[in-house]
């Protein structure tokens, strides 16, 4: 079982967008590109705090992980559900860097158009180091970690 169909529940996801959301973390993981997961005209629009970046094309798309978050590490995938063009997954990250332990939180909209992920939408929390990381355990109470 993957981490995918963890999250959405046992016989709750079709093979195909439960696959591509599998490469997609994947990918997240290990950096590692998949061949069949972005459409050739795919476009990338990401949002961070104060900030948004758009790519087009599947270097695009890459890219914009790629040259803005190049760290590998653990993802888990806290949601997964299915929309009426694609999928949502909800994920948090977590990876080592600059001597430090990093986490985001991120959901990402795929819209699917013929077995591809045809546009990417990413809003992310942004990079939180452990300052934050520990200013954010001291002043809030989670409901639900």
């Amino acid at each position: 079982m993957t981490a995918v169909h963890e999250a959405a529940g046992v016989g709750a996801v079709e093979g195909g967008m439960a696959d591509l959301a599998d490469a997609l973390v994947a990918w997240l993981e290990t950096g590692v590109r998949p061949d069949a997961m972005f459409a050739e005209d795919v476009f990338a629009d990401l949002t961070v705090p104060h900030w948004r970046l758009q790519a087009e094309g599947v270097e695009g798309a890459f890219g914009l992980r790629e040259d803005n978050h190049p760290q590998r590490g653990a993802v888990r995938v806290e949601a997964f559900d299915r929309t009426s063009r694609g999928f949502l997954v909800q994920l948090e990250e977590r990876w080592e860097a600059e001597g430090q332990q990093w986490y985001c939180r991120e959901l990402m909209h795929c819209v699917v158009t013929d077995g591809w992920i045809s546009e990417l939408v990413i809003y992310c929390t942004g990079d939180w180091d452990e300052a934050v990381q520990r200013r954010h355990a001291e002043q809030v109470r989670l409901v639900r970690p």
